[in-house]
């Protein structure tokens, strides 16, 4: 008996995220299904929604970037359809997986946000993590709303985190 289409997603993203021991974003997972087209982007969204509603998968929201990472209901209800996702898409994913894996845990592991303090100022929380460990924790204060978000971006782009860290190892270890 064939998958219908939308449980075949679900199991798709189930399977992406059971295989990484990091969360991964919304578009890392719908880049995923465009570049191999097996759906659209909208399909993608409500496979995400439904798979949250049922408690399969949680999302935390950071800058406006959703990280996804599967529950212990939706690791038990993966175990179950184990064989339902035809060899060919699972080895499509499992390859996407390996071969972007230093890409997509770089990408899940800086985390930036903004918040609005008791004084009016801004403060910059940015973060580095590995996994479950935290490599750098800083806290910078920002005088308005435009400067903690460009700090923000900043952080999460490019190579501005990574060269911060390696300052600070640097200047430390002297």
């Amino acid at each position: 008996m064939a998958l219908e289409a939308s449980t075949l997603y679900k199991l798709i993203i189930m399977h992406m995220l059971e295989k990484v021991d990091f969360p991964l974003t919304n578009s890392q997972i719908t880049q995923f299904f465009l570049e191999n087209e097996y759906t659209n982007y909208f399909n993608v969204q409500k496979a995400l929604n439904e798979l949250i509603e049922d408690n399969f998968v949680f999302a935390n929201v950071n800058q406006n970037t959703s990280y996804y990472h599967l529950t212990a209901e939706g690791r038990e209800s993966r175990s179950f359809f184990d064989n339902k996702i035809p060899n060919a898409i699972v080895d499509e994913v499992d390859m996407y997986l390996f071969e972007n894996k230093y890409e997509l845990r770089s990408e899940a592991g800086k985390i930036s946000d903004y918040y609005r303090t008791s004084s009016g100022d801004y403060m910059v929380h940015c973060q580095i993590k590995e996994g479950d460990s935290t490599l750098i924790e800083l806290n910078v204060a920002a005088p308005d709303k435009d400067t903690a978000s460009r700090m923000c971006m900043a952080w999460d782009s490019g190579e501005t985190s990574q060269d911060i860290y390696q300052f600070i190892i640097d200047n430390l270890i002297k």
